[in-house]
């Protein structure tokens, strides 16, 4: 090593504090007529890791994106280290030595770990010598606390090694200030302790400072510093970690709003299964195996909830249910009949199944609200007349009414779908799919993308369901969604089923070992 080089080493060394510390004072950012920052100054600690908490469209991406240089601030000051900078676009941030880990990756997949590493850099050769290049890149992992195998192309890396790379591909280019947004969304909860540990230990050594986007209480009480809530893109407060309650810090992100109690569990004494699968094998969009040898029994008022890592097999399990993926092998049974996941036979068996991304899957955009809901019985009275024409007047007068009871915001049953928000489209899905009668639901990441009034309502609506009697699937890649509701936990990992318990009898740990592929 050169001297110039050890001299930057030691300068390095925690003793001499390389975190920058942030701040943003009185921070606006207009769009038009919306207000999507008004005024938030929030302070990050040089060596702190610090959690930014708000549901959907509290202001939290703008907030960011206004310190990383992709948007101006309308109003408001950004300081680093106790002084006034100007951060005009992302590669002033970088000048800065701060940078930002997204929530989707930014790898390319068919680079190795090394050769993503080193063409991240602004000062990348045009020629690579790569034994002097490899020697650099091993002395610097030394100094990390984790690794990542350097000669593996990204596309065979773990989801948690990834993200492991994207905070490396940070550190390697000399960031000092961190912007994670929520980094674990796609990780095991191992792998998320995991790593959240070890960027814990580097702001504990005064190498980093970490801003967190995060919606998940658990990892915030457990690793963060600090904490700040945006709602509404207001500042509402924050503190020390240690200081608050999860409660109070959910009462911040929520406000007033009522959120309606959870319906008790109605017990049910002996009920009957309700849907059985026997051996069901499907393969995925390239022919390989997606889903092998899976049986489940659901009874009637019983959620089972299907638990698992994103790409284990859960979509084309729920595709197989819906009818949009053929099975290779096995068998459906509803209440003892053989099913087949047909409009007709969905019909006459009352099953139910609602997508991931109903607007995608669910609904026709441009088709307006009353005739999205009218779907499931445009081909019955009092809707379908005589000659199986569409009667407006029917169709509209339901629609009004399940805009209601469904609290659906909607300017009127004639606006065309897409026009609402994320919260809306699920709730008129919802409202559709359980206005009937339901014996079977299957459900797919229902809340997923939607802010906390919506998600306690989808929620209760669930419940109510399976109070009614109905055997509900529930297949969530939110584990705290899974233990809210569920009356038994079921684990998909490569495309079986490895682990089901009742709720009562298992815990996070041992879900969170299922989902990450450890066999029991």
């Amino acid at each position: 090593m050169s001297a110039a080089a050890l001299e930057s080493e030691t300068t390095a060394s925690p003793s001499g504090m390389t975190a920058v510390g942030v701040e943003t004072v009185g921070m606006t950012k207009i769009f038009g007529p919306l207000v999507a920052l008004d005024d938030v100054s929030i302070k990050v600690r040089p060596g702190t890791l610090h959690a930014l908490l708000g549901e959907n469209g509290a202001g939290k991406s703008t907030l960011v994106k206004c310190m990383m240089g992709f948007y101006q601030p309308t109003r408001g000051q950004l300081m680093v280290d106790g002084h006034e900078v100007s951060c005009r676009n992302p590669r002033d941030a970088m000048k800065l030595k701060l940078g930002m880990v997204y929530q989707h990756f930014t790898l390319v997949p068919s680079l190795t770990a090394a050769e993503n590493l080193v063409v991240s850099r602004t000062d990348c050769p045009a020629v690579i010598d790569w034994k002097t290049e490899t020697a650099r890149l091993e002395a610097f992992l030394e100094t990390m606390p984790f690794r990542v195998p350097l000669k593996t192309p990204v596309s065979g890396l773990s989801a948690g090694e990834k993200q492991k790379l994207e905070i490396l591909k940070q550190l390697y280019l000399d960031r000092r200030f961190l912007i994670l947004d929520e980094p674990t969304s796609v990780l095991t909860p191992g792998e998320a302790d995991e790593i959240l540990g070890m960027l814990r230990g580097l702001t504990d050594a005064g190498r980093l400072t970490i801003l967190m986007i995060s919606h998940k209480f658990r990892e915030v009480t457990a690793y963060a510093d600090e904490v700040s809530v945006l709602r509404r893109g207001q500042y509402v407060g924050g503190g020390k970690v240690g200081e608050l309650s999860v409660d109070a810090m959910a009462r911040m992100m929520i406000g007033d709003t009522k959120i309606r109690e959870r319906a008790a569990r109605t017990p049910f004494t002996d009920p009957p299964t309700v849907l059985e699968l026997t051996a069901l094998h499907a393969s995925d969009d390239e022919g390989l195996p997606a889903i092998a040898a899976i049986d489940l029994k659901v009874k009637a008022g019983e959620i089972v909830g299907i638990a698992g890592v994103s790409g284990n097999g859960q979509s084309e399990l729920v595709e197989v249910l819906s009818g949009q993926r053929d099975l290779d092998d096995g068998r459906i049974f509803v209440r003892g009949e053989a099913f087949e996941p047909k409009r007709e036979a969905m019909d006459r068996f009352k099953v139910f199944s609602l997508q991931e991304e109903p607007l995608r899957n669910a609904a026709v955009p441009r088709m307006s609200v009353a005739e999205n809901m009218a779907f499931r019985t445009f081909d019955k009275p009092p809707i379908a007349s005589a000659g199986g024409f569409l009667s407006p007047k029917p169709m509209k007068k339901i629609a009004r009414e399940l805009i209601a009871r469904y609290r659906v915001k909607t300017p009127s049953p004639d606006t065309p779908i897409e026009n609402l928000s994320g919260g809306n489209v699920q709730r008129a899905v919802l409202a559709r799919e359980l206005s009937g009668d339901v014996d079977v639901l299957v459900v797919a990441n229902p809340c997923f993308g939607l802010d906390f009034a919506s998600v306690s309502e989808i929620r209760t609506q669930i419940m109510e369901q399976r109070n009614r009697g109905a055997a509900v699937l529930l297949v969530s890649e939110d584990l705290d969604e899974i233990l809210e509701l569920a009356d038994r936990v079921a684990v998909m990992s490569e495309g079986r089923i490895t682990y089901v318990a009742p709720i009562g009898e298992t815990d996070r740990q041992t879900i969170g070992h299922a989902m990450a592929g450890g066999h029991h």
